[in-house]
């Protein structure tokens, strides 16, 4: 039988894919507005009132549970590259993207553009370091693929909400 050629590799000669600074740097990025992305996705679920208020409120639920998913992916890939994700409170609000969102009660109507633009600002941010991360690493970049799909499909959902035909 022929040999495949191969030969063993010794422990020592084992590494695993260790993220650069500037992947790190990028996906921590991803993870300070994702984690945005659901901190204000709750505080509109919470206060969102008005005509169609039922339908926004469960809608916002499911991205809101898609930002925490996608924030928690992104933050376990970086430990598997050694890199160290940080979701503290303070870190996300100095790092963040994404414009505040107003506090107390917010009309359907305001609500639909609110998210539309955050959905949209997250995904702005996926794409400008797309190239950057899949320069590095395609298989995290095949990641952000997705989110960014799950993201634009949000949006584009929410959007319609204020839209006539």
């Amino acid at each position: 039988m022929a040999s495949s050629g191969g030969s063993r590799r010794s422990e020592s000669d084992v590494a695993g894919f260790t993220a650069s600074p500037q992947l790190a740097q990028a996906l921590q990025q991803i993870v300070a507005d994702l984690v945005e992305l659901h901190l204000q996705g709750k505080q509109a679920h919470w206060n969102v009132v008005g005509h169609n208020f039922r339908d926004l409120h469960l809608q916002l639920d499911q991205i809101v549970d898609d930002a925490r998913e996608s924030a928690d992916t992104i933050a376990e890939r970086m430990r598997a590259l050694a890199a160290i994700p940080d979701g503290r409170s303070d870190t996300v609000a100095a790092t963040t993207t994404l414009p505040a969102f107003p506090a107390g009660e917010v009309s359907v109507s305001t609500v639909v553009d609110l998210i539309t633009a955050r959905l949209r600002s997250t995904v702005g941010t996926l794409r400008t370091l797309h190239d950057q991360v899949d320069s590095e690493d395609p298989s995290t970049a095949d990641l952000l693929h997705a989110i960014i799909d799950s993201l634009e499909k949000h949006a584009w959902m929410v959007s319609a909400e204020n839209r006539s035909a």
